[in-house]
């Protein structure tokens, strides 16, 4: 422990260890969903300022909080150990205590709570059904009797929960229902954050399986992992092709094809490396979800109308 916290260079228990727990280069995953979500109220004259705010606090809440989660059942369940090839986590580097984490977990849930109190305030109790679900999805990812990462359901939440619930329940507190353009925008929002967790999964294969840790890549194996990144990559560059085919859609929504000679590198380095060099890669797939996501809203806004059916 105290050789981890050495190499960090991070006093346990300061600000620092805290911002290390919070995961910021995953706070894309988070914010992409509500900037697609806002792109699709716009594009059908429905953008409200206040709701769309909130629905980005709220997001970014329940990605710390999912991070919290993480780190401490992780830990505690023996995933994370001292051969962990990942980034620093906060409890397992000794940087903050399962206690202490477990207390930020709270308290980022219930600032999560208040921000829903206002969405439902504004956009109707359908609101909170969302909001518990998201609540429930952030610690049940590694926490509780049966913990979605451990059995292979982590991509399914992934793509449900960072592509659909996000970007759907976005437009819909900003526009006061879902659109199909929001339906079709949350898939390839949803398949990049899953494409994120495959290179997470793909570098921690051999640490999970001696933990339990049932994901996808460890029951599916290497090859099938890299099947799984290459599919979803191939989804999230077919979407803009599909909207160009549609009415009232122009060749702006291709914007997010710009990126397309970034995917296709980090496609050939995620065949190529493993272990810890996996790493920079992980971080590339976060990148390119906001690049994509940047590209994607501005196609959206300038390439459709709302009302294309």
């Amino acid at each position: 422990m105290s050789a981890t916290v050495a190499f960090s260079g991070v006093r346990p228990g300061s600000a620092r260890a805290w911002v290390i727990a919070a995961r910021p280069p995953t706070l894309s995953a988070a914010l992409v969903p509500v900037l697609v979500g806002t792109a699709c109220a716009l594009a059908d004259e429905g953008f409200r300022a206040g709701p769309a705010l909130a629905a980005l606090t709220g997001a970014l809440l329940l990605q710390i909080a999912a991070n919290f989660a993480n780190d401490v059942f992780d830990y505690e369940k023996g995933a994370d150990t001292a051969e962990r090839l990942g980034p620093v986590r906060a409890v397992q580097a000794g940087l903050l205590t399962p206690g202490a984490v477990r207390r930020g977990l709270y308290l980022v849930l219930g600032l999560a709570l208040l921000v829903g109190v206002y969405l439902t305030a504004v956009a109707g109790v359908a609101v909170v059904a969302i909001g518990l679900a998201s609540m429930a999805a952030a610690v049940a990812y590694t926490g509780g009797p049966y913990p979605l990462g451990y059995h292979g359901l982590g991509d399914v939440f992934v793509m449900l929960f960072f592509g659909f619930v996000a970007v759907l329940g976005t437009t819909f507190v900003e526009l006061g229902r879902v659109t199909p353009l929001a339906w079709i925008a949350s898939v390839p929002v949803g398949a990049l954050a899953t494409a994120i967790l495959v290179v997470n999964n793909l570098r921690d294969i051999a640490t999970d399986r001696v933990a339990g840790k049932r994901t996808l890549a460890v029951r599916w194996g290497e090859r099938g992992a890299l099947t799984e990144y290459a599919v979803l990559l191939a989804v999230a560059y077919a979407v803009p092709v599909v909207l160009l085919a549609l009415p009232h859609a122009n060749v702006v929504v291709l914007l997010p094809l710009l990126t397309l000679p970034l995917a296709l590198r980090l496609f050939q380095r995620v065949r190529r490396e493993r272990g810890r060099a996996l790493n920079p890669l992980l971080g590339g797939t976060a990148r390119l979800l906001l690049l994509y996501g940047a590209l994607f809203s501005v196609g959206l806004l300038s390439g459709t109308s709302g009302r294309f059916w």
